[in-house]
């Protein structure tokens, strides 16, 4: 296998890709943003600029997207299409691509073991993380440009991808020893010696040099310490002096950093290189001490290992907070970004404002359009998408779907103390949407406040977020009895006193009865909120109010005749004056409280 380095303008510029088998049939798109590989670095590298075909031999054909806007140039001319052989380049505006072997870098070796059996010694170094910390740079300069950098560097990153080519490549430029640096992932090799070692990624200094050999024994002694860790593999005696002393000829030494966040779990960096020379003496003639002299660039490592881990973990927090805003709404989601998960989602009581909400218009919408079920099935979901927006945007909790129906409530996982005002004004706002849209659905909609037990509910085969109890049941006895009463909105008795409480300006109500719910032992006072959406053409006024409840006290009083004479005096259209003429006509109220059938 070979591989691709792309080097620009800047060394963290870089990255090292491998190129896919030959068998494999891929091709490889390189360009700027919509490409398999990008360069973000360069602007005259089009979106998709090149496509790479890998052939059997080893080499590689390049052929120039149509739409690129700028020249490729291979052997110093511009050129459409060419074969690139390894050790050949080609160049993109500001960025040089040359294809590399790589033999042999994905198949780590037993470098410690092979040293032992050529009868070399290793000299190993542990250093402990929080004392490499407190040590300083002795070379401060050398260091600051690349540091001050860093973050912005690493957390740039659009992929984890695109973070692992760039913490190596800082790493190689930023480490002038250093000849290769590889980020492996060891998996399990703590409790599993034969466990594989993978790649992550790796780039070295040669365009020509293979992969450099990883000691499966420093890679697991690193781990296992949590520690970084220095080999050096030296002949015979320990003192490191210009004879024959590695156990490869472009290999002196090798350390190991390892990753300590729960996303990096089993993953370390790991840097080879050779001492020059030169410097593997000291002035007064005395072996130099290897560990000494690698002290700046062990602890460089462990910064930009702790930085990438960090952001990693991040990453991972984000990630997993995505994937489970999918099923909590955002207050649940804050509840438990700032607590223990088991104890946020404990089923427990609390004040709880519900809402039942349900279409109107869905059986005979699903009898028109029974050869169009896909279409009819957008519709209901962006009908139903209406519902959610605006509970989880009043920050309710949606608790449950039931068909063609949404509940949500209030008051958990987090106290509120604005839960019926929130809740009121989710139903507001999901009724002026139902009136603006062409959805072709109307809804009803019910609210009670009370107590209710919530949280994680359900068996120990599925459970999910809802709330259970006496309240949940009214608010869907008053979304049934909306439809009744040709009211949209209707809340119990609890919920009008708190909104009268608060004088929440623009908040309209009207008594609508007393009545006793199907399953219920004890008279409700029902009332409907009203608001600016006009009913069809006509809107109610707080003349029909008043008019209204001036009836209602006579029916309440058994006057049913002038109870009777004044309703008739109403609009026509008006659905709870029609409930009402109907009620008194059928001779079935006998008293103040109206019972309602299921």
């Amino acid at each position: 296998m070979a591989d691709l380095i792309a080097q620009g303008p800047q060394n963290y510029h870089r990255w090292r890709r491998e190129v896919p088998d030959a068998a494999m049939r891929r091709d490889v798109v390189i360009g700027r943003s919509d490409a398999d590989w990008n360069v973000p670095w360069d602007p005259l590298i089009s979106r998709a600029h090149v496509r790479l075909i890998p052939q059997a031999d080893g080499r590689l054909e390049v052929i120039a997207v149509a739409s690129a806007r700028n020249p490729v140039y291979h052997q110093g001319r511009h050129a459409v299409r060419f074969v690139l052989v390894p050790g050949d380049h080609f160049v993109i505006g500001k960025t040089t691509f040359t294809l590399a072997a790589a033999t042999g870098k994905r198949s780590p070796e037993r470098l410690g073991d092979q040293a032992a059996e050529d009868g070399l010694d290793v000299t190993e170094n542990v250093f402990d993380h929080v004392a490499l910390r407190r040590k300083h740079f002795r070379d401060v300069n050398a260091r600051i440009d690349v540091l001050t950098r860093l973050p912005d560097l690493i957390a740039s990153s659009d992929s984890d991808q695109e973070l692992l080519v760039r913490v190596t490549s800082v790493l190689l430029q930023s480490t002038p020893s250093a000849e290769a640096v590889s980020i492996l992932s060891a998996g399990d090799l703590q409790h599993d010696p034969d466990a594989p070692i993978e790649v992550l990624h790796y780039d070295n200094r040669s365009a020509t040099l293979g992969g450099s050999p990883i000691s499966r024994r420093l890679v697991q002694r690193s781990i296992e310490k949590r520690e970084s860790i220095l080999n050096v593999w030296a002949s015979g005696d320990s003192t490191l002096t210009t004879s024959a002393f590695t156990a490869r000829e472009d290999v002196d030494w090798a350390y190991c950093v390892p990753l300590r966040t729960q996303a990096c779990r089993g993953w370390v960096i790991y840097i080879t290189g050779k001492l020059p020379d030169t410097e593997t003496m000291t002035g007064s003639g005395h072996p130099v001490d290897v560990s000494d002299q690698l002290h700046d660039d062990v602890k460089f490592a462990e910064l930009v290992g702790t930085t990438m881990a960090s952001l990693q973990q991040s990453r991972q927090l984000q990630r997993r907070q995505a994937a489970m805003s999918n099923f909590f709404a955002p207050i649940v989601m804050r509840a438990l970004a700032s607590g223990d998960s088991e104890k946020v989602l404990q089923p427990r009581e609390a004040e709880l404002t519900v809402m039942f909400c349900d279409l109107r218009g869905f059986s005979s919408r699903s009898e028109q359009d029974s050869q169009q079920l896909l279409q009819l099935l957008s519709d209901v979901s962006d009908a139903l998408g209406v519902m959610t927006k605006h509970i989880l945007g009043y920050d309710g909790v949606i608790g449950d779907f039931h068909g063609d129906a949404a509940m949500g409530f209030w008051g958990w996982p987090l106290a509120q103390d604005q839960s019926i005002l929130q809740a009121a004004g989710a139903a507001l706002a999901i009724q002026a949407e139902y009136h603006r849209s062409d959805l072709g659905f109307r809804c009803g909609i019910g609210l009670a406040h009370g107590r209710a037990v919530a949280g994680q509910i359900g068996t120990k085969d599925q459970v999910k977020v809802t709330a259970f109890g006496p309240v949940v049941n009214l608010s869907s006895r008053l979304e049934s009895m909306s439809k009744r009463f040709g009211a949209e909105i209707i809340l119990d008795e609890a919920t009008r006193t708190a909104l009268l409480a608060a004088g929440r300006h623009g908040v309209r109500l009207r008594r609508l009865a007393k009545v006793r719910p199907a399953g219920f032992a004890t008279p409700v006072e029902i009332s409907e909120l009203i608001g600016d959406a006009a009913i069809g053409t006509h809107q109610v006024t707080d003349a029909l109010i008043a008019d209204y409840e001036a009836a209602l006290d006579l029916f309440r009083a058994s006057d049913l005749d002038g109870a009777l004479r004044l309703f008739r005096s109403l609009p026509t259209w008006d659905g709870p004056t029609q409930m009402m003429i109907q009620q008194i006509l059928s001779g079935e109220s006998e008293g103040e409280v109206i019972d309602l059938p299921k």
